[in-house]
């Protein structure tokens, strides 16, 4: 198999529009939660990580849908100064978003398109469109390991030698409809979240876009490298996740052998960490049956929400920055262990020399997702 590479990267989120930016923020300790007062998002007071459309000029200006903007945003900075033409028929565009333009629902309900403005198919046209992609985009919505799945999809597809290049892209943005479905299952937290924690109190929402450029190029082998991943579900329930973390342990193993590591050639483990009950319990018990509960680990859901179908892009963007820069990020809001399986949460910036990391992610129906990077 050729080596699957990262050539450039971009995160769009409230605490910066570069990877650069949001990773030298959360190094010092900056967050994007915020308690907002908006009621048409919620009819009380919430914590989450949100845009500021009023102010920033980007959005002042949209033609597309917000998610739409933000797609293009984001792949916009992570193609600047690149020499990639994405017009060529072996480049391929994956976009991942759990709820896309869901939003407009609630904008929109009278307009006679509004089907046809909703479907995903459409937002990855408009995209395609914008920068001159010649082939087909593909969709990847997987609940909130989309972002991690769409990574494993550009891998194989660069695998199979069908293509050259990847853009990789995911999205969300919080509405009514977002925040209610959370606040429907009472996992929404009163406070900004507590990743593991004895006193989390559940979930805090969180938007943005993030892009990752993947290609086979042997040129770029001194980069990054995507070792492997793999995907698994519990068949347990609709919305809670396994009891046993089984699952979940499988699809970390499988990544492990397709890449021919071991636990303790995995230096990070970026966990999903939602902060809520039932999510924690089950990954903590999942890192501790693949044999990780030493390793140091970390959620960076305090940083920025739960960003959904972005979460995954997002978080292993920034987990990338954290090998290559030999620094640990720590789990803000966590101070006391709230799970049965203790595993090495980090609590403080932490210079460490790395080579690897392991992303995992989990979301609604069952479904669970691994991915392994190398420098």
């Amino acid at each position: 198999m050729p080596g699957v590479y990262i050539v450039a990267d971009n995160i769009y989120s409230p605490i910066g529009t570069t990877t650069a930016q949001n990773f030298e923020r959360i190094k010092q300790g900056i967050s994007g939660i915020q308690r907002h007062q908006d009621e048409a998002i919620s009819d009380t007071d919430f914590y989450a990580s949100l845009f500021n459309y009023k102010e920033n000029t980007y959005f002042k200006t949209l033609l597309n849908s917000k998610f739409e903007s933000l797609l293009i945003a984001s792949v916009e900075v992570a193609l600047k100064d690149l020499d990639i033409d994405v017009t060529g028929d072996k480049t391929i565009l994956i976009i991942s978003s759990t709820k896309g333009n869901i939003s407009l629902l609630e904008t929109n309900p009278e307009d006679a398109d509004l089907p046809d403005k909703i479907a995903l198919h459409t937002s990855a046209k408009i995209v395609a469109s914008h920068f001159g992609f010649v082939n087909q985009p593909l969709i990847v919505s997987n609940a909130c390991i989309s972002g991690i799945m769409g990574i494993l999809t550009g891998m194989r597809l660069l695998q199979s030698g069908r293509y050259e290049t990847a853009v990789v892209v995911g999205a969300d943005e919080i509405s009514k409809f977002v925040l209610s479905g959370f606040q429907s299952f009472q996992a929404v937290s009163n406070e900004p979240c507590k990743p593991f924690d004895q006193n989390r109190t559940g979930i805090t929402l969180g938007e943005g876009a993030a892009t990752m450029i993947l290609s086979v190029n042997p040129k770029y082998a001194d980069r990054v490298k995507v070792l492997g991943g793999a995907v698994s579900n519990d068949a347990n329930h609709i919305s809670a996740p396994s009891r046993t973390g089984k699952e979940l342990s499988e699809a970390i193993v499988r990544t492990l052998d397709t890449a021919g590591l071991q636990t303790e050639d995995i230096d990070l483990v970026s966990a999903h960490g939602t902060a809520t009950g039932y999510n924690d319990e089950m990954e903590a018990k999942a890192i501790a049956l693949a044999g990780l509960d030493t390793v140091p680990a970390n959620s960076l859901k305090g940083y920025y929400g739960h960003t959904l179908g972005a979460a995954g892009l997002i978080e292993s963007i920034i987990s990338i920055q954290s090998i290559e820069q030999n620094v640990i990020l720590p789990t803000l809001g966590f101070k006391t262990m709230g799970v049965s399986s203790p595993i090495n949460i980090c609590t403080q910036l932490t210079p460490k020399r790395m080579k690897t990391c392991l992303k995992t992610a989990s979301g609604f129906g069952g479904c669970n997702a691994a991915v392994l990077f190398s420098k």
